[in-house]
C-alpha cells in the first residue's frame, strides 16, 4: 500500500452512516473514494456525497455512492480532500487538479474538513508550489499582465503547447510562482480583489485534520482549528 492509499484508506475511516460526504479530488483523494466505495458495498455504508469535480463525481457514481451537488444539501458533515503543500500553522495551497473552485465552496460548507497528503507535502512556509489563480477568459491577458507587474512570475497552466488548461467550470488557471508567501493573508486579500479573479488556491483556517503519510506509518493531527 503506498502512502496515498494508506491515507486515504485511514481517512475514510472517519466517514459515519448518515453523513452527507465532501468528496475530494486529485491522487490521494481517489483512494479515499475508493475505500469509501467499499465500505458502501461491503459494510452497507449510508452516507451522501458531494463531489469537487466532475472526475471525482464519476467514480463515486461508478462505486455505488449516491452524489448531489453542494446546492442540493443542507450542508456537508465532513468533507476529505488532498492539498499540494500544507504550512507548520496549517494553511495550504490547493488546486494542482484544476478543482479548487469547487473545493473552496464544498469545504466552505463543511462542519469539518480533513487533508490527507503524504509528508512531502508539509512546508514551513507556502509557495514553493505554485499558487492556482482562476480566472474567466474575458480579460485574462490583463490580469496575467497585472501579475507580471507585482512580481508574481504568472505561467497559464497549458493542456498542450497551444491550449490552456480549462476548468470545470469553463476557466482558466494562472499559477504563480512566488517561491515563498510570507504573508498568505495579505495575498488572499490582494487576490480576492482582483477583478476577473474567481478563485484562488490558498485555503487559510480551513482544515480541522490532517492525516499525513509517511515511510514510520500515519500521523493524525486533529483539533487544528
Amino acid at each position: 500500500m503506498n502512502l496515498k492509499e494508506m491515507v486515504g484508506v485511514e481517512a475514510a475511516r472517519y466517514v459515519e452512516d448518515g453523513m452527507v460526504v465532501g468528496l475530494g479530488t486529485g491522487t490521494t483523494a481517489y483512494y479515499m473514494i475508493k475505500e469509501i466505495g467499499r465500505r458502501v458495498k461491503e459494510e452497507k455504508l449510508r452516507i451522501l456525497g458531494v463531489p469537487t469535480s466532475f472526475a471525482s463525481k464519476k467514480q463515486a457514481e461508478s462505486l455505488g455512492i449516491p452524489v448531489k451537488t453542494i446546492d442540493q444539501v443542507k450542508k456537508v458533515d465532513l468533507t476529505i480532500d488532498g492539498a499540494d503543500e500544507i504550512s507548520a500553522d496549517f494553511q495550504g495551497i490547493k488546486g494542482g487538479g484544476a478543482a479548487l473552485l469547487f473545493e473552496k465552496i464544498v469545504a466552505t460548507y463543511s462542519d469539518q474538513v480533513i487533508w490527507i497528503v503524504d509528508g512531502s507535502k508539509m512546508v514551513q512556509k507556502l509557495g514553493a508550489f505554485p499558487l492556482p489563480v482562476e480566472v474567466i477568459p474575458y480579460g485574462q491577458q490583463q490580469i496575467f499582465q497585472q501579475f507580471e507587474k507585482k512580481g508574481y512570475h504568472p505561467v497559464f497552466r497549458m493542456i498542450s503547447d497551444t491550449n490552456k488548461t480549462v476548468t470545470d467550470c469553463g476557466h482558466s488557471i494562472i499559477d504563480l510562482h512566488l517561491d515563498v508567501i510570507e504573508d498568505p493573508f495579505a495575498l488572499s486579500d490582494v487576490l480576492d480583489h482582483t477583478v476577473g479573479v474567481v478563485e484562488h488556491g490558498l485555503f487559510l483556517n480551513t482544515v480541522n485534520t490532517v492525516i499525513v503519510g509517511r515511510e514510520t506509518g500515519v500521523e493524525t493531527i486533529s483539533n487544528i482549528r
